[in-house]
């Protein structure tokens, strides 16, 4: 069978992890006493604020995808909402009717893809944002890749690693995880999407004999 690689640092025996990026967390001094609402768009944002401040549990949540919702909840975190589309614009059009009237924190990393904010406040909807982490290029990854190979794409960082340090070999397939990270891939390569935002389905698509 041919090698699947995951670029991810998330751990699935039937693959192979490449650890294309790192997250680096940002510490922050922030007073969260006057917000109603946190949004959260990835794990990595909820872990780096856990990393400085317990604050935040008290705070009703809005995830944008049960796997964030799930390690919200692991973490002693309140749930009050979990985004069905798993894609952040259309996470932000769920939110809308949510927020009303409520101060409201999104907690995010240093580079978004998505116009979150914008649509939040076109819908007068009072948001700030604080950037909590940044996603480096691992440049210790020396992974050689096999011909025939698929690779899943798990977000817009790892296409940009994954491309600052291997060239596309044309028997390679991909499989991104969203349409988002889709965008972000080369015209010249060729893919399938996931029909759910998660690892676990990206996997199962890669290896679908037919695929």
């Amino acid at each position: 069978m041919a090698k699947i690689y995951l670029l991810s640092n998330q751990k699935y025996d039937e693959v192979e992890n490449i650890e294309i990026f790192k997250i680096e967390f940002i510490k922050q001094e922030v007073d969260l006493s006057n917000y109603e609402a946190l949004v959260f768009t990835s794990k990595n944002a909820l872990y780096s604020l856990n990393s400085f401040t317990n604050d935040w549990k008290r705070i009703p949540s809005y995830a944008i995808a049960k796997k964030t919702a799930e390690i919200i909840k692991k973490e002693g975190g309140i749930v009050e909402f979990t985004g069905t589309s798993g894609h952040g614009n259309d996470f932000a059009k769920e939110l809308i009717p949510f927020l009303k009237n409520k101060k409201v924190l999104y907690v995010r990393a240093a580079k978004v893809v998505s116009n979150l904010i914008e649509i939040l406040k076109k819908h007068q909807i009072d948001i700030d944002d604080i950037i909590t982490y940044k996603t480096v290029c691992n440049e210790s990854i020396d992974t050689k890749l096999e011909k025939d190979s698929t690779i899943i794409f798990t977000s817009p960082s790892s296409i940009d690693c994954f491309f600052k340090k291997y060239s596309w070999d044309k028997s390679f397939k991909a499989i991104a995880i969203g349409k988002t990270t889709a965008k972000f891939l080369p015209n010249y390569v060729d893919f399938k999407l996931s029909d759910k935002t998660s690892i676990q389905e990206c996997i199962k698509l890669a290896m679908v004999d037919s695929f």
